[in-house]
């Protein structure tokens, strides 16, 4: 993985951000503000949201900057 990729998660995904491939539309921020914030660090916050809404959102990322993973679950 790049060094330069910040990853955060939850206990349904893990989201990965490339700084260096950002467009900087601001698509995220401006659309969920609650999970991708601009001034408040950790910048994403995967509590802010639905699992479904944070994946959404991620889909319409022009520079592919953000990107998901679905944690599989285990089954007992």
């Amino acid at each position: 993985m790049d060094t330069n990729t910040n990853v955060f998660s939850n206990e349904d995904i893990t989201v990965t951000y490339k700084p260096r491939c950002c467009a900087n539309s601001g698509i995220c921020a401006r659309q969920l503000s609650n999970v991708f914030r601009s001034s408040v660090i950790p910048w994403i916050n995967l509590e802010g949201e639905q699992t479904h809404d944070i994946i959404n959102q991620i889909k319409k990322c022009p520079s592919g900057a953000l990107q998901y993973h679905i944690k599989q679950k285990d089954v007992a």
